[in-house]
């Protein structure tokens, strides 16, 4: 099972989400939703980072896990 780590740096207002290992970060680009997009050495997106990120701890946040259908 795949692990996803989410990480929410108040202060910065980014929210950084892992699909993998951090570690394995080779590379990394700006969209221009100004989004960070990490990938590792074989191309393969493994995390992403959104900048702007305002979120009040109050709020609730809803996730939903679709299964893939492919």
């Amino acid at each position: 099972m795949a692990k996803i780590n989410l990480i929410h740096d108040n202060i910065g207002k980014t929210l950084t989400i892992h699909f993998g290992d951090p570690k394995e970060e080779y590379a990394s680009e700006l969209t221009d939703d100004e989004i960070i997009v990490m990938k590792n050495k074989s191309g393969k997106i493994i995390g992403l980072e959104i900048l702007h990120f305002d979120y009040d701890p109050d709020d609730s946040i809803n996730l939903k896990i679709v299964p893939n259908l492919a």
